[in-house]
This record gives C-alpha cells, sequence and structure tokens, in this order.
C-alpha cells in the first residue's frame, strides 16, 4: 500500500493495549474515540478484560473478526515487536505507536523502532510515530490521540513533532473557535513524515491551509520536493524550534537529529515559499491573519488611529521588520482633508485626532477604499472618552461589509485596552476581520502576510540566464579536482586555487609562497612595494588571531621581521599546527571598495549551502551571514543578497564605484555551479573578498575537497537541472534538435511555443479551453523540481541564434516513484517529424532509470495519433466512451505485474 488512505480514513479500528484503568494510554484513546462519535468499527484488544468502555474487547490481535484498517499500539515498548509482527500477518494497513521508548533495543543489536519498521515494509504497513500523541480528524468525527481537548471541523491541518506543542494549539485553537481538518503528531516520524503528509494534505479538499511544528528535518530532499510542491496549492506555516545554540543542543536531545544552523532551516523555509513564525504567539497570529485574509496584492500599509503615539509604535514596528508605509497621493489627501478635522496628521499614518468619533472612522476608510495607492489598512483605536470602543467597532465592520471594493484589501484592526476593548475584539473575531491587542502584534501579523507574500514570488520569479563556463572550463575544472583527490590533497589556499577558479571567472590576487623570511624578501623585491605577508598553514584557520597577516610592508627590513615574527607567533601559539611557510601577496588599496566575505559549507541535513556577509576579523556566520541553498540561479541570488542588505548583514557602501549587484549575482551563481559541477568540494571561504563596481577579486581563500561517494548529487536538498539528460538528436526531416530538461529561464520560450501550438490540441493536452497563460501557470510549468518532476524541451536555433522550443514532454511521479504520469505537446505544424516518438521514448527511458513502477497517461479518442505511438511503445490502451478517455499504461520494470 503506497498512500495514506488506511491512516487517514479508516473504516475499522483496533486499539492494542485497550484498558479500563484511568490515565492508561488504552483507556485514553478509547474514550476518545467513542466520545468523538467515529462511525466505524472500533475493536478493543486486551487479554486482561472482557469489555472496555462497554465495548466488547478481543484477547489477541488473531481474534479479530475483521481485518482493521487501522491499528492502535497503546502497549509497553518492549512488547510491541511481537504485536507489529501479528499486526503485519493479519494484513493491517496502518499503525499508530503511541510508546515513547521505542528507541531502545531489547535482544538484537538494532532498536525496537528499526525492528519494526523492518516488519512494516515487509508487510506494507505504514506507521505514525513512534512516541506519537496520536491524531484527531475531526470530518471523520475521529479522535485517535491522547490529547485530553479535541478538535473541532476547520479548514486547518497541523502536524507535529511534539506532542506538548499539539495540546496547546489544540487549547488555543479551542478558545478562538478555530477548526481543523486534520491533527496530526508525527513523534519521532520512524516511517511517515511531513514530506508524505503535505503530500498529501495540500491536494484535500478540506484542508486549506497547514501549520507544521518542526524540531529537525531527516531527508531534507523529500522534505523540500513536498513544501515547494504544497506550497504552491496551500498556505503553509512552521514553527521552528531550536534558534539559539542551546535550543539546538535540546532538539539534538530531544530528536537525535543533526545539528544545523538555524540560519540555515531559515533560508531552507523561505526557498519552499512557506512562510516561518518565531514563537507560538507569532503562530497564533499568523493563523489568524492568514485564516481570515485574502493574498495580499501588494505591500503598502495605510494606518488609521485616533493616537498618535500608538501609530508611532506601529510605524516603528513596521519599518524595523522591512515593511512599507503607503505614500498617499494628494488627490487622496484632498479627500481626507475635507473629511477630516485641520489638526489631522496631512500624512500616512491618518492620525483622526483623539476626538474621532465613529463616523469620521467610517468616513476615512471609504474614502481609503475608493484609492489605488493602497494593499492594506491597519485600523487602530486607543480608549477615548469620545468614541466607544464597541459601538466604534460596529460602525467599521458595517463600512467594511457594506463597501464593494473592501475584499480587494488586507484589513487589520488594533483595539488597544483590556476589558474596555474586548467586546470589540470579539466581533471583528467574529465578523472575520483580523483582530490584535497591541500596534506591534498587529503590524507582526501584517508582516506575516508581507513575507508570505515575497516567498511566493521567490517561488514564482523568472530568472536571467548567465553563462556559467565552458565544456573545456568544466572539464579542466574536473581534471584540476581529480588531480588533488587522488594525490589526498585536502585543504589549500589561494595560491592553489587560482586554476580552480579561474574556469568559472573567478579573479584571485596572485600569491607567492616563501619557506622563510629571506626568500619573502627575494619575492618581495621582484613583486615590488608594498606587500602582505601571511603565515601558511592549514591548521589555522583565523589568522588574524595571532596576528598572522602583515599588511602594507614597504621595505625589506619590515618583510624580514613581519616575516619571521609571524612564524614565531604560529609557532607559540599553535605548536602541533603543521606550518608551511608564508605567502606574499601585492598589497592591494582597499580605496574605493568594499570587504565581502562568501562561505561555501556541507550541512549535514541540507547539503552545500552559501553564505553572505560582510567582511571582517569578527565573523561570525550566525549572527552575520544570510544563507541560501543551492543551486542558485540569478533570482536567487538576488533574493539572497536583497535579504542580507535588509537585515544588515550586508552593508552596501557609499563608494565611488559601488557594488554591481548583478555582477554579485553572476559570482553567486558561478560559485554555486562551481560546487554542483565539482562534489567533491566540502568548503569554499573567501575572504577577503574585494569587490569595487562589477569586479571581485579573491584576496585570500581556503579550499577543502573530500572524496566523493556513489550519491554525490544526493547530498543537495534541492535536485539541480541535471546537465546528464541533455542530448542532440535527429528528425525525419534531417534537422537537429536539442533535447534537454526544461529552465525557469525558459518561461517565454514556452510563451511562444503554446501560442504555435492549436486551440485543438492544447484542448487535447490540457482536456479543456486554454486561454493566454499568465505568469504563475508558466511558471509551474518551467519551475519544476527535478527530483518528483522532471519536462524535457526539444529546442532548434533560428538564424539569429535565438533558441526556441518545439516541443515538450512531462513525466510526474507520485511521491514514491510508483506511478509516473506523462504528457506531450508537439508544436502544430511539426507532427509528422518523429518527435513525439522521440519525446515519449525519452520519457520511458528517464522513468525507467529512475525506477518508476508504471507510465500512465490520458488523452482522448479522438487523438488518433497520441493513441497508435503510445501501442507502437508497448502502452496498454482502455478506451472509455463514457468518459470520453482512454488509458494508457506502460509496465517499466520487468517482474512487476
Amino acid at each position: 500500500m503506497l498512500n495514506l488512505n488506511k491512516l487517514l480514513k479508516p473504516t475499522s479500528i483496533a486499539v492494542v493495549g485497550a484498558s479500563i484503568r484511568p490515565f492508561r494510554a488504552g483507556s485514553i484513546v478509547m474514550n476518545n474515540l467513542l466520545q468523538g462519535g467515529f462511525h466505524g468499527a472500533i475493536m478493543p484488544v486486551t487479554p486482561r478484560y472482557k469489555s472496555v468502555c462497554g465495548v466488547l474487547a478481543y484477547s489477541d490481535i488473531d481474534d479479530l473478526p475483521l481485518t482493521p484498517d487501522l491499528a492502535i499500539v497503546c502497549t509497553n515498548a518492549k512488547h510491541n515487536k511481537h504485536i507489529f509482527q501479528k499486526l503485519a500477518y493479519k494484513g493491517v494497513g496502518a499503525v499508530i505507536v503511541i510508546s515513547a521508548d521505542m528507541y531502545q533495543n531489547f535482544e538484537s543489536e538494532q532498536t525496537l523502532d528499526q525492528e519494526c519498521l523492518a516488519i512494516a515494509h515487509q508487510a506494507n504497513m505504514r506507521i505514525l510515530g513512534s512516541n506519537s500523541l496520536g491524531m484527531i480528524l475531526p470530518w471523520l468525527n475521529l479522535n485517535a490521540s491522547l490529547s485530553p481537548v479535541t478538535a473541532s471541523k476547520g479548514s486547518i491541518a497541523f502536524i507535529s513533532q511534539s506532542a506538548a506543542v499539539c495540546t496547546t494549539i489544540l487549547d488555543w485553537a479551542n478558545d478562538k473557535n478555530i477548526g481543523f481538518s486534520a491533527f496530526i503528531s508525527l513523534g519521532n516520524a520512524i516511517d511517515i513524515d511531513y514530506a508524505e503528509l503535505l503530500d498529501t494534505l495540500s491536494v484535500d479538499s478540506k484542508t486549506s491551509a497547514i501549520l507544521l511544528y518542526v524540531d529537525s528535518i531527516k531527508d531534507a530532499r523529500s522534505f523540500m520536493s513536498a513544501a515547494r510542491s504544497a506550497s504552491r496549492n496551500r498556505r503553509i506555516l512552521v514553527l521552528k524550534s531550536g534558534r539559539s545554540y542551546a535550543g539546538q543542543q535540546a532538539v539534538l536531545a530531544h530528536t537525535r537529529g543533526e545539528q544545523t544552523l538555524d540560519i540555515i532551516y531559515d533560508s531552507a523555509i523561505k526557498r519552499s515559499g512557506m512562510l516561518r513564525v518565531n514563537n507560538t504567539h507569532e503562530l497564533f497570529a499568523a493563523l489568524e491573519t492568514l485564516t481570515h485574509s485574502v493574498p495580499l496584492r501588494g505591500e503598502r500599509l495605510a494606518i488609521v488611529t485616533n493616537g498618535g503615539g500608538p501609530a508611532i509604535m506601529a510605524v516603528d514596528a513596521l519599518i524595523d521588520r522591512g515593511g512599507k508605509l503607503a505614500q498617499l497621493t494628494d488627490q487622496t489627501l484632498e479627500k481626507l482633508t475635507a473629511l477630516l478635522p485641520t489638526s489631522w496628521s496631512h500624512s500616512n499614518p491618518i492620525d483622526l485626532v483623539g476626538d474621532a468619533d465613529a463616523q469620521r472612522y467610517v468616513d476615512t476608510i471609504t474614502c481609503l477604499f475608493d484609492s489605488d495607492e493602497i494593499d492594506a489598512i491597519l485600523i487602530m483605536h486607543s480608549p477615548s472618552a469620545i468614541s466607544h470602543p464597541t459601538q466604534t467597532a460596529n460602525a467599521v465592520i458595517d463600512a467594511i461589509n457594506n463597501h464593494k471594493k473592501s475584499k480587494q484589501f488586507n484589513i487589520l484592526t488594533n483595539w488597544s485596552g483590556e476589558e474596555t476593548a474586548k467586546e470589540a475584539r470579539n466581533l471583528f473575531t467574529q465578523a472575520g476581520i483580523p483582530t490584535y491587542r497591541t500596534p506591534e502584534g498587529a503590524v507582526g501579523a501584517y508582516m506575516h502576510l508581507v513575507e508570505y507574500r515575497r516567498n511566493q514570488k521567490q517561488l514564482m520569479e523568472t530568472p536571467l540566464s548567465v553563462e556559467l563556463r565552458k565544456p573545456t572550463q568544466l572539464a579542466q575544472a574536473k581534471q584540476w579536482i581529480a588531480q588533488q583527490v587522488e594525490q589526498q590533497h585536502t585543504y589549500f589556499d589561494s595560491h592553489h586555487i587560482t586554476a580552480l577558479m579561474h574556469n568559472y571567472s573567478i579573479n584571485v590576487l596572485p600569491t607567492w609562497l616563501a619557506a622563510d623570511p629571506s626568500e619573502a624578501v627575494h619575492i618581495s623585491e621582484n613583486l615590488g612595494y608594498p606587500v602582505t605577508v601571511k603565515v601558511r598553514s592549514p591548521d589555522i584557520k583565523h589568522k588574524s588571531e595571532i596576528q598572522g597577516v602583515m599588511l602594507n610592508l614597504r621595505n625589506a627590513t619590515e618583510v624580514s621581521n613581519a616575516a619571521q615574527a609571524i612564524l614565531d607567533r604560529a609557532k607559540l601559539a599553535y605548536p602541533s599546527a603543521l606550518i608551511q611557510g608564508l605567502t606574499i601577496q601585492s598589497m592591494v588599496s582597499h580605496a574605493g571598495s568594499q570587504e565581502l566575505r562568501i562561505k561555501i559549507d556541507s550541512d549535514p541535513v541540507f547539503g552545500p549551502v552559501i553564505k553572505l556577509g560582510q567582511g571582517g576579523s569578527e565573523w561570525d556566520e550566525t549572527h552575520d551571514a544570510s544563507v541560501a541553498l543551492l543551486p542558485l540561479n540569478m533570482a536567487l541570488a538576488r533574493y539572497l543578497i536583497i535579504r542580507a542588505m535588509r537585515v544588515g548583514k550586508l552593508r552596501l557602501e557609499q563608494l565611488p564605484n559601488p557594488i554591481d549587484t548583478v555582477a554579485l549575482c553572476r559570482l553567486l551563481v558561478r560559485l554555486s555551479q562551481m560546487v554542483i559541477d565539482c562534489p567533491e568540494i566540502i568548503s569554499l571561504d573567501l575572504h577577503p573578498l574585494l569587490a569595487a563596481g562589477d569586479e571581485f577579486t579573491v584576496i585570500d581563500a581556503r579550499l577543502e575537497l573530500q572524496a566523493k561517494d556513489g550519491a554525490a548529487r544526493q547530498r543537495l536538498a534541492i535536485k539541480p537541472y541535471p546537465v546528464e539528460h541533455e542530448q542532440t538528436l535527429r528528425l525525419k526531416n534531417s534537422e537537429s534538435c536539442l533535447l534537454r530538461p526544461i529552465l525557469p529561464e525558459d518561461e517565454d520560450q514556452l510563451a511562444q511555443f503554446i501560442t504555435q501550438v492549436s486551440r485543438e490540441d492544447l484542448y487535447k493536452r490540457f482536456f479543456s479551453d486554454v486561454g493566454k497563460f499568465n505568469h504563475e501557470a508558466l511558471a509551474n510549468l518551467t519551475q519544476i523540481d527535478y527530483d518528483r518532476e522532471m519536462a524535457f524541451v526539444a529546442t532548434q536555433y533560428d538564424s539569429n541564434g535565438q533558441e526556441f522550443i518545439i516541443g515538450v514532454a512531462r513525466v510526474v511521479a507520485d511521491p514514491h516513484n510508483y506511478d509516473a504520469e506523462f504528457s506531450i505537446l508537439v508544436r502544430s505544424d511539426l507532427k509528422g517529424i518523429g518527435l513525439g516518438r522521440i519525446l515519449l521514448e525519452k520519457l520511458i527511458n528517464y522513468s525507467r532509470s529512475k525506477g518508476s513502477h508504471r507510465m500512465v497517461g490520458m488523452t482522448m479518442p479522438s487523438n488518433k495519433g497520441m493513441i497508435g505511438l503510445s501501442r507502437k511503445l508497448n502502452f496498454h490502451t482502455t478506451i472509455h466512451f463514457e468518459d470520453n478517455l482512454v488509458d494508457m499504461l506502460l509496465e517499466l520494470q520487468q517482474g512487476h505485474s
């Protein structure tokens, strides 16, 4: 069984270890199941009692009158291996394991978790847990959990590694009358993890948003793949714990996962198009905002207030978090001046003055609804003797409901005060309008909408192309890497890596090696003064700590003295370090340039990541760097730079020749490509990197290599462009075409291609009339995952050397890589030249090599060309005349049926 239907849509449940003793897991689960009103069979299994909660009990799993879809195991861990064997023999589809101590091993070297998982895999039985609180599925009236409170029906799915967080969220949601479509505790997630649940819930009709509580991620690629796919369909919020070092250590103890910097998790969440919140308070606020809000159309916020002080606090919070105040036009200002007293602020925030009554609020927000320079409105109210909070709230709610354009805006409210404002806030909640107690809380909630929009925009942005390296340069780079690995060289400094960097158009300041002070003087005399002298040692990572770098040396005496002093300090500070001598460089003028640092590391969870920040000897990557997962393209590199600037990690200086950010993007993309091309690169530290305009010079660098294993590309959390699938083929008309994976940069080409496909052919491909494809639709077709989805384009070149698309083939595998659904589209005027067969054979070979079991597709009975081609390639076709559909199926793996 490859889906989660037996878990998420059970018709019968067995409770193994059911009990009548209060506070026992088997008792709590039974009571919750019965009180929830589940309509299927509930079968307690226990040899101790004849019945549990009035339900006839069965002494053994073998005695069950029918095979349950789901078993909830509430027994002590030491019994669970035997129980799993019986459940597997019985043919149970899914198991929830409550036991918390399954990480122990009793009779073998494997833990109980590992032993039970092996039994389950053999029987195609799925596991939720161990150490799971269970799950609640309100739409099925199913409470299969240990939770002391249940969940009401709603449209939010919640998935958590922590049982305690589950009950906290549930208690708060019940107080706010927020319901759930699913409430699932992963526990140790030995089998079912975030990825599968995201895949399932993102297409669930009852689910509109998904909340995740994350301690740690085990399989980064499957998580990223599922998250990127799901976030295109549903709003996803993530509460990630372990932001501090101490918190990370607590996570390791709790989940036994790998240690990863919080900034890397943060980057991964943004890259997936999800929204991160930092604490439960923010989660509650974001949940309330996203539950009631339409998608934000822009970031221009107008603030309406009856108190200047709270509005200033709101503005400060907005600017601190990178938000934007709307600039009101003269026309809108004139309209407001006609409505408001002369003492109003005449700017945004719109201060209605302390004596503002309900009508003044209504007139103002009505005026804003009629303007075009605003995307969102924050309506604030401070306690006032003139304006009663409840009456004003009612008037504002009526004004919002009665204005035909109000739904185009995101509206948030902040009614300050406790007892006096509580009723007003309840009215807003009942009306579906987000409301907050403080100005900062309201702005924080608004910024969740902004950040979510930015992450989604990043997910959909079309990058520019950039020339990375020529085939000869790639071959030279790989040859250099291979030679170093073969000679078992591991660490390299600037002097050694110049040749490698040159292949990626990265400039490294020439460096000379000196064994002792006299050789340093000789080299300096030939170079010309001034020079820089540095210690050379693979064991001293931070040269500045021991004054291992001496700058601006102007004569032989200074060089000799500095060189000897550096060597003496190095030997004293690091007596066991390997001192390889000195490096000599010409002194580079820093005037007119800015110092940066770029570092690439291999994270144990997410693989290679790139870190960008200011230079400096006190660099702490946790606080001083912004991070992005590889691979990068121009759009993603630009977001990394913008994010670094927004949070102060990168401060572009006012220079005569300021940094060209487009050129910096190109440099970041080339570095990304180098790491993808050369998986032996474990780390690369460019520091300092001098930047002036579009010129970047590496002054100092440190490279670490390691022989690659067989799964080099698997180390990336996001699968890179698979260049190995490129090939040139000849068509029946003797013309050649390039067959390659699609790129995000192909968006314009794809749009042009679609215009050259007939309306009839498009209907056969998409099963409906399709108009012009917008950017979002084209982005979904071109910005693919490469892991579970693949699209190949056949291209040619016109007389101007411009590439154009003549055919597209696409295959999407299910999360388990069992079925791979394919589709093909050829330019309508190019049929009959063998392109369709080339594209379909490409998909078959790709899917077979990927390990997919079957290729499946659908077309219409009128598409005789596609039906005939599929039969020639051994597809089994089934015509459904009543549905006007033809199913096509090809078994890919020998011996599979």
